[in-house]
Protein backbone atom coordinates (compact mmCIF):
# COMPACT_ATOMS: atom_id res chain seq x y z
CA UNK A 1 0.00 0.00 0.00
CA UNK A 2 1.49 3.94 -1.19
CA UNK A 3 1.64 5.89 1.59
CA UNK A 4 -0.99 8.06 1.52
CA UNK A 5 1.36 11.51 1.88
CA UNK A 6 3.38 10.22 -1.29
CA UNK A 7 1.00 10.63 -4.17
CA UNK A 8 2.87 10.33 -7.04
CA UNK A 9 0.52 10.44 -10.57
CA UNK A 10 1.36 7.40 -13.21
CA UNK A 11 1.76 9.89 -16.13
CA UNK A 12 3.92 12.54 -14.33
CA UNK A 13 8.08 12.42 -14.93
CA UNK A 14 9.00 11.01 -11.28
CA UNK A 15 12.23 13.43 -11.47
CA UNK A 16 10.14 16.35 -11.32
CA UNK A 17 9.90 18.22 -8.75
CA UNK A 18 13.05 16.51 -6.27
CA UNK A 19 14.67 19.52 -5.49
CA UNK A 20 12.35 22.28 -4.23
CA UNK A 21 14.39 25.30 -4.36
CA UNK A 22 12.02 27.60 -2.33
CA UNK A 23 12.93 25.11 0.38
CA UNK A 24 16.13 24.80 0.52
CA UNK A 25 16.09 28.72 0.29
CA UNK A 26 14.01 28.78 3.39
CA UNK A 27 16.18 26.27 5.36
CA UNK A 28 19.51 28.51 4.65
CA UNK A 29 17.37 31.79 5.43
CA UNK A 30 15.54 30.13 8.78
CA UNK A 31 18.36 28.70 10.16
CA UNK A 32 20.81 31.86 9.08
CA UNK A 33 17.87 34.18 10.98
CA UNK A 34 17.76 32.34 14.10
CA UNK A 35 21.86 32.14 14.07
CA UNK A 36 22.10 35.70 13.56
CA UNK A 37 19.55 36.24 16.33
CA UNK A 38 20.95 34.92 19.05
CA UNK A 39 24.22 36.87 18.19
CA UNK A 40 22.44 40.40 17.83
CA UNK A 41 21.22 39.55 21.50
CA UNK A 42 24.63 38.67 22.68
CA UNK A 43 25.83 42.01 21.44
CA UNK A 44 22.46 44.01 23.10
CA UNK A 45 22.85 42.37 26.18
CA UNK A 46 26.11 40.43 27.07
CA UNK A 47 28.86 43.29 28.11
CA UNK A 48 26.40 45.15 30.06
CA UNK A 49 24.08 42.28 31.61
CA UNK A 50 25.77 39.22 30.78
CA UNK A 51 29.42 39.80 33.01
CA UNK A 52 27.92 38.96 36.93
CA UNK A 53 25.89 35.93 37.29
CA UNK A 54 24.57 37.35 40.99
CA UNK A 55 23.07 40.67 39.72
CA UNK A 56 19.50 40.77 38.80
CA UNK A 57 19.89 41.53 35.28
CA UNK A 58 21.48 38.46 34.45
CA UNK A 59 18.59 36.38 35.57
CA UNK A 60 16.41 38.67 33.40
CA UNK A 61 18.39 38.44 30.20
CA UNK A 62 20.23 35.21 30.35
CA UNK A 63 18.36 32.88 32.40
CA UNK A 64 15.10 32.94 31.58
CA UNK A 65 16.60 32.92 27.68
CA UNK A 66 18.63 29.35 28.63
CA UNK A 67 14.96 28.49 30.39
CA UNK A 68 13.15 29.52 27.04
CA UNK A 69 15.39 27.52 25.15
CA UNK A 70 14.98 24.19 26.94
CA UNK A 71 11.46 24.74 26.82
CA UNK A 72 11.09 25.14 23.56
CA UNK A 73 14.08 22.36 22.27
CA UNK A 74 12.53 19.70 24.65
CA UNK A 75 8.73 20.61 22.28
CA UNK A 76 10.75 20.38 19.24
CA UNK A 77 11.93 17.41 19.62
CA UNK A 78 9.49 15.25 21.46
CA UNK A 79 6.65 16.75 18.73
CA UNK A 80 9.28 15.98 15.31
CA UNK A 81 10.17 12.82 16.69
CA UNK A 82 7.33 11.57 17.96
CA UNK A 83 5.58 12.34 14.54
CA UNK A 84 8.44 10.57 12.70
CA UNK A 85 7.79 7.33 14.64
CA UNK A 86 4.42 7.87 14.79
CA UNK A 87 3.62 8.06 10.95
CA UNK A 88 6.37 5.58 9.78
CA UNK A 89 5.87 3.97 6.72
CA UNK A 90 4.82 0.04 7.80
CA UNK A 91 4.80 -1.31 4.35
CA UNK A 92 8.03 0.27 3.52
CA UNK A 93 10.33 -2.43 1.92
CA UNK A 94 7.62 -2.46 -1.10
CA UNK A 95 8.24 1.00 -2.00
CA UNK A 96 7.93 2.18 -5.90
CA UNK A 97 11.37 3.62 -7.20
CA UNK A 98 9.96 7.66 -7.58
CA UNK A 99 8.95 7.32 -4.13
CA UNK A 100 12.13 6.11 -2.70
CA UNK A 101 13.69 8.67 -4.67
CA UNK A 102 11.71 11.38 -3.50
CA UNK A 103 12.20 10.37 0.08
CA UNK A 104 16.41 10.36 -0.39
CA UNK A 105 15.75 13.94 -1.56
CA UNK A 106 13.52 14.61 1.69
CA UNK A 107 16.45 13.59 3.49
CA UNK A 108 18.82 15.71 2.06
CA UNK A 109 16.51 18.37 3.34
CA UNK A 110 16.87 17.18 6.98
CA UNK A 111 20.87 16.56 6.35
CA UNK A 112 21.01 20.26 4.71
CA UNK A 113 19.55 21.35 7.86
CA UNK A 114 21.70 19.45 10.36
CA UNK A 115 25.13 19.96 8.16
CA UNK A 116 23.90 23.81 8.63
CA UNK A 117 23.46 24.31 12.16
CA UNK A 118 26.73 22.47 12.66
CA UNK A 119 28.68 24.76 10.70
CA UNK A 120 27.52 27.57 12.66
CA UNK A 121 27.94 25.67 15.75
CA UNK A 122 31.11 24.48 15.38
CA UNK A 123 33.17 26.94 13.75
CA UNK A 124 31.32 30.43 14.67
CA UNK A 125 29.84 30.22 17.92
CA UNK A 126 32.79 27.75 18.96
CA UNK A 127 35.43 30.40 18.12
CA UNK A 128 33.16 32.84 19.57
CA UNK A 129 32.98 31.10 23.20
CA UNK A 130 37.03 30.79 23.68
CA UNK A 131 37.57 34.32 22.50
CA UNK A 132 35.14 35.33 25.01
CA UNK A 133 36.32 33.73 27.93
CA UNK A 134 40.34 34.98 26.69
CA UNK A 135 38.33 38.54 28.04
CA UNK A 136 36.76 37.37 30.72
CA UNK A 137 35.96 35.79 33.83
CA UNK A 138 33.78 33.46 34.38
CA UNK A 139 31.75 33.32 37.41
CA UNK A 140 29.14 30.51 36.22
CA UNK A 141 28.82 27.46 34.06
CA UNK A 142 25.99 29.62 32.24
CA UNK A 143 28.15 32.57 30.41
CA UNK A 144 26.47 34.43 28.02
CA UNK A 145 28.56 32.71 24.97
CA UNK A 146 27.84 29.20 26.89
CA UNK A 147 23.98 29.66 26.59
CA UNK A 148 23.78 30.36 23.28
CA UNK A 149 26.69 27.69 22.26
CA UNK A 150 25.99 24.33 24.32
CA UNK A 151 22.14 24.96 25.10
CA UNK A 152 21.22 26.91 21.89
CA UNK A 153 22.86 25.45 18.62
CA UNK A 154 23.73 21.94 19.84
CA UNK A 155 20.55 21.05 21.14
CA UNK A 156 19.18 22.22 17.76
CA UNK A 157 21.58 20.11 15.74
CA UNK A 158 20.90 17.22 18.03
CA UNK A 159 17.17 17.91 16.83
CA UNK A 160 18.06 18.17 13.24
CA UNK A 161 20.38 15.16 13.48
CA UNK A 162 18.38 12.76 15.07
CA UNK A 163 15.38 13.25 12.80
CA UNK A 164 17.01 12.86 9.84
CA UNK A 165 18.00 9.48 11.30
CA UNK A 166 14.72 8.93 12.30
CA UNK A 167 13.28 9.51 8.94
CA UNK A 168 15.63 7.36 6.96
CA UNK A 169 14.98 4.23 9.04
CA UNK A 170 11.56 4.51 9.33
CA UNK A 171 11.13 5.49 5.05
CA UNK A 172 14.21 4.42 3.20
CA UNK A 173 14.56 0.64 2.53
CA UNK A 174 18.09 0.92 2.62
CA UNK A 175 18.15 2.40 6.34
CA UNK A 176 15.53 0.33 7.74
CA UNK A 177 16.84 -2.87 6.80
CA UNK A 178 20.25 -2.63 7.97
CA UNK A 179 21.67 0.27 10.36
CA UNK A 180 24.35 2.81 8.81
CA UNK A 181 27.28 2.97 10.46
CA UNK A 182 28.47 6.24 8.75
CA UNK A 183 25.00 7.56 9.48
CA UNK A 184 25.49 6.63 13.35
CA UNK A 185 28.91 7.96 13.90
CA UNK A 186 27.45 11.01 11.52
CA UNK A 187 24.65 11.50 14.47
CA UNK A 188 25.77 10.09 17.53
CA UNK A 189 29.22 11.60 17.02
CA UNK A 190 28.37 15.18 17.69
CA UNK A 191 25.49 14.22 19.75
CA UNK A 192 28.03 13.13 22.29
CA UNK A 193 29.61 16.52 22.50
CA UNK A 194 26.67 18.02 24.56
CA UNK A 195 27.68 15.63 27.21
CA UNK A 196 31.36 16.34 27.27
CA UNK A 197 30.48 19.70 27.71
CA UNK A 198 29.81 18.57 31.68
CA UNK A 199 33.74 17.44 31.76
CA UNK A 200 34.89 20.78 30.48
CA UNK A 201 32.74 22.57 32.71
CA UNK A 202 33.91 20.53 35.69
CA UNK A 203 37.45 21.03 34.57
CA UNK A 204 37.42 24.52 34.32
CA UNK A 205 35.75 24.73 37.93
CA UNK A 206 38.80 23.11 39.05
CA UNK A 207 41.55 24.53 37.27
CA UNK A 208 41.65 28.07 36.26
CA UNK A 209 43.11 27.95 32.77
CA UNK A 210 43.46 30.04 29.68
CA UNK A 211 41.29 29.19 27.09
CA UNK A 212 43.41 27.32 24.40
CA UNK A 213 41.67 25.19 21.72
CA UNK A 214 44.56 22.53 22.29
CA UNK A 215 44.10 22.63 25.97
CA UNK A 216 43.79 18.35 26.72
CA UNK A 217 40.15 19.04 28.59
CA UNK A 218 38.56 20.06 24.85
CA UNK A 219 39.90 17.32 22.73
CA UNK A 220 36.39 15.43 23.26
CA UNK A 221 35.32 18.26 21.36
CA UNK A 222 37.77 18.03 18.33
CA UNK A 223 37.47 14.17 18.40
CA UNK A 224 33.79 14.00 18.40
CA UNK A 225 33.84 16.73 15.98
CA UNK A 226 35.54 14.73 13.43
CA UNK A 227 33.14 12.69 13.63
CA UNK A 228 31.04 14.97 11.11
CA UNK A 229 33.11 13.99 9.05
CA UNK A 230 31.21 10.29 8.22
CA UNK A 231 28.51 12.09 6.43
CA UNK A 232 31.17 11.28 3.18
CA UNK A 233 30.55 7.57 3.83
CA UNK A 234 27.15 8.24 4.26
CA UNK A 235 26.86 10.02 1.15
CA UNK A 236 28.48 7.10 -0.90
CA UNK A 237 26.10 4.95 0.42
CA UNK A 238 22.88 7.19 -0.80
CA UNK A 239 24.77 7.86 -4.00
CA UNK A 240 25.08 4.17 -4.91
CA UNK A 241 21.43 3.47 -3.67
CA UNK A 242 20.58 6.39 -5.94
CA UNK A 243 22.54 5.33 -9.01
CA UNK A 244 20.47 1.80 -8.76
CA UNK A 245 17.58 3.79 -8.69
CA UNK A 246 18.06 5.79 -11.61
CA UNK A 247 18.97 2.34 -13.50
CA UNK A 248 17.24 1.79 -16.96
CA UNK A 249 15.92 -1.99 -17.42
CA UNK A 250 18.30 -2.59 -19.55
CA UNK A 251 21.02 -1.06 -18.35
CA UNK A 252 24.16 -2.13 -17.25
CA UNK A 253 24.06 -2.54 -13.28
CA UNK A 254 26.63 0.10 -12.09
CA UNK A 255 26.89 -0.33 -8.37
CA UNK A 256 27.50 -4.05 -9.19
CA UNK A 257 30.60 -3.11 -11.26
CA UNK A 258 31.80 -1.16 -8.34
CA UNK A 259 31.57 -3.68 -6.13
CA UNK A 260 33.20 -6.05 -8.37
CA UNK A 261 36.00 -4.56 -9.14
CA UNK A 262 36.61 -3.57 -5.39
CA UNK A 263 37.33 -7.44 -5.19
Amino acid sequence: MKAAYDPIPIDVDPSKGLINVKIVIAIFIGITALMVAWRVYQQLFAWDMGMDSFEPEFQTYWMNLLYAQWIVEFILATTIWSYLLKTRDKNVFNLSPAVELRRYFTLFLWLLSYTWIIYWAASFFAEQDASWHQVTVRDTDFTPSHIVLFYGTFPAYIIAGVSSFLYARTRLPQFAENISIPFVILVVGPFLILPNVGLNEWGHTFWFMEELFTAPLHWGFVVLGWSSLAIGGLGIQIILRLLALSKLPNEPNITGNMLTMNK
